[in-house]
């Protein structure tokens, strides 16, 4: 069972200006002059972590993490009482990839996402086929409406954490709970921090409560966190009232654009957040991508069996 790659720091860093006042954070650790490699993070509204770089082997990686729109360390932040997200979709992100590996003077990279981060890891992909040499997807999301219904409208995973749901139901009023998506959008985009505030926590908590096959007391914690948990919550809400701005089922009917580019796909089992039955459509569409259902795991990249899977991808297509 493979773990992570020591910790590393970075040895280069900067803000990228990609236009309508949005400054990306970035950063790149490992070998300079290794195989080029990014790491997409999830929600939308995640962000890049330090133990992320530990994915890949620092001798043989150049290794790029960055924040998307919003998040993180990039700015504005969309946790700001102005924050104004039209200009922060799903084609944005994808141009916003090609302007940093062109200023990066990477000609091709690996590209590596997990739940909203394998979304946009297909975006891209499919939109830059010839900037991608592999990919490496986690926790399948596509934001086809049966998924976000699965998750959000009392499509399914409310079957299963009856109690947890109670707590996400709570800010919404009864006669609005149709289109809880839509309840939510309005609550996230009230100017007073107490419509907002609790709003964003309660969206934010659902989702680290289940992303793990055992709830994990600190990742609901960090979750929870107001700062976080707005910008991660608005972003979050504003692309799924959007459907992602894909046309349903886009990401897996433009598969076959990739279907020469060497990938894997990774899946737990018991995933509550994004279902196996997604990475079972994509590989049905992308046939050559090996799928790795991993038997003992849920949602998240540092379970065991999903992050060994990931390691002995990223060690594969090391050379």
């Amino acid at each position: 069972m493979r773990t992570f790659y020591p910790p590393i720091e970075p040895y280069d860093s900067g803000m990228l200006q990609v236009g309508d006042g949005h400054e990306l954070y970035w950063e790149t650790s490992g070998n300079p002059a290794g195989k080029p490699a990014v790491f997409l993070h999830g929600g939308p509204g995640g962000e890049s972590m330090p133990r992320h770089r530990s994915l890949f082997d620092p001798e043989k990686y150049r290794i790029v993490l960055l924040d998307q729109r919003g998040s993180g360390r990039s700015t504005p932040h969309a946790s700001a009482p102005d924050a104004d997200l039209s200009t922060n979709a799903t084609w944005h992100l994808v141009a916003d990839l090609e302007k940093l590996r062109h200023s990066l003077g990477i000609e091709k990279w690996l590209v590596l996402g997990g739940s909203w981060g394998s979304a946009l890891a297909l975006a891209y992909a499919e939109t830059h086929p010839d900037s991608v040499t592999e990919i490496i997807l986690r926790g399948v999301f596509t934001l086809r409406k049966s998924e976000l219904d699965w998750f959000y409208e009392g499509g399914g995973v409310d079957q299963v954490f009856p109690d947890l749901w109670e707590s996400f139901l709570a800010p919404v009023a009864r006669e609005q709970r149709g289109n809880l998506i839509a309840a939510y959008a309005r609550l996230l985009n009230d100017p007073d921090p107490a419509v907002h505030g609790p709003a964003a926590v309660a969206w934010s908590t659902w989702e680290a409560s289940t992303i793990t096959l055992v709830r994990r007391p600190d990742v609901v914690a960090a979750f929870a966190d107001p700062h976080y948990a707005t910008a991660f919550a608005r972003i979050e809400n504003h692309y799924f009232v959007n459907k992602g701005w894909f046309d349903d089922g886009q990401l897996i009917r433009d598969a076959g654009i990739v279907r020469n580019i060497p990938g894997v796909i990774v899946q737990g089992r018991y995933d509550m957040c994004t279902p196996p039955v997604t990475a079972w459509d994509l590989h049905r569409a992308w046939p050559e991508a090996e799928l790795i259902m991993v038997p003992d795991a849920g949602h998240a990249y540092d379970e065991p069996g999903i992050l060994s899977a990931l390691i002995e991808a990223t060690d594969r297509f090391a050379s």
